[in-house]
């Protein structure tokens, strides 16, 4: 989703926190969570993706309340600052949460002027990068070929790779949901060859943003046919460890109900991953 007024979104996270600026108090804002039938195979994963977002005071800010949030054993969290603050987001957060880059390119180096690489990424201190994401694939036209070839890359250089697919809703609409999602999952799947560091994020492009949620009963449904083509096109054994996660106007008020999805292993959040309710996200499962 897209991040809202940044003086709001400040004002809030130091209301939520019971914070005022200057100060960092560390006060546990959840409930120890109960653990749950969850498949051991498949941790669950949150990401928040900070997109274009965030000024050090706002962002320092939302780390406190992160740092102070509790953290589920069963529940890996990851976060995706804006490139320019990586570093100083992985120096100020709480090592029990990784820090992703938003995206990277294909090579290690070189006459590349903008782009940022996966060695870079990790000099910084970060261990997971999101690629695909339909922001990269819609407004700046990223082929499902470059994104593959990225993937192979970061896999190469010791990312972990959140890698997204979804379709738009002129595809939901003409019923090719799956066509697409299962080409934007081949040129993935094309190249990895070691699928533990890869997280399959399924975010249906007509969600992202616009407040609409796809149904639990609609995630669901794609995220166990995501989990059928894994099995008949990659192996049964990275079908049932491989985590996919849904993205894709994610609130605390519907965190719940998808997270009790036997096929959604987590979420990647926009919006709401800048704003002290990503708590509330971290610990869908509680």
């Amino acid at each position: 989703g897209k991040g809202g007024n940044e003086e709001e979104f400040c004002f809030t996270a130091l209301y939520i926190s019971g914070q005022w600026p200057g100060t960092c108090v560390h006060t546990e804002v959840q409930q120890v969570c109960q653990s749950t039938a969850m498949a051991p195979s498949r941790k669950f994963f949150v990401g928040g993706n900070w997109k274009m977002n965030g000024t050090k005071k706002c962002l320092g800010e939302l780390i406190c309340t992160l740092n102070a949030a509790k953290v589920p054993a069963d529940t890996e969290v990851v976060c995706a600052p804006p490139a320019a603050y990586i570093d100083f987001v992985r120096q100020k957060l709480d090592p029990k949460i990784a820090v992703a880059a938003q995206n990277c390119y294909k090579v290690n180096s070189g006459a590349f002027t903008g782009e940022i690489s996966p060695g870079m990424i990790k000099d910084l201190g970060a261990e997971w990068v999101v690629l695909g994401h339909s922001e990269r694939r819609h407004i700046f036209g990223e082929s499902d070929e470059l994104i593959g070839q990225k993937v192979a890359h970061a896999l190469s250089e010791g990312l972990g790779v959140i890698a997204c697919i979804g379709e738009k809703l002129d595809e939901r609409e003409a019923g090719t949901t799956d066509k697409v999602v299962f080409e934007q999952t081949k040129a993935i799947a094309d190249n990895v060859k070691d699928w533990n560091k890869v997280v399959l994020a399924y975010e249906p492009v007509w969600a992202i943003g616009t407040g609409k949620t796809a149904t639990p009963q609609q995630a669901q449904e794609v995220h166990e046919k995501l989990r059928g083509w894994l099995k008949s096109n990659v192996s049964d054994a990275v079908a049932q460890s491989t985590r996919i996660i849904y993205g894709g106007s994610v609130t605390g008020a519907t965190c719940k109900e998808l997270a009790s999805q036997p096929d959604v292993d987590g979420f990647l959040v926009g919006g709401a991953s800048l704003k002290p309710e990503f708590v509330d996200i971290i610990n869908a499962k509680c």
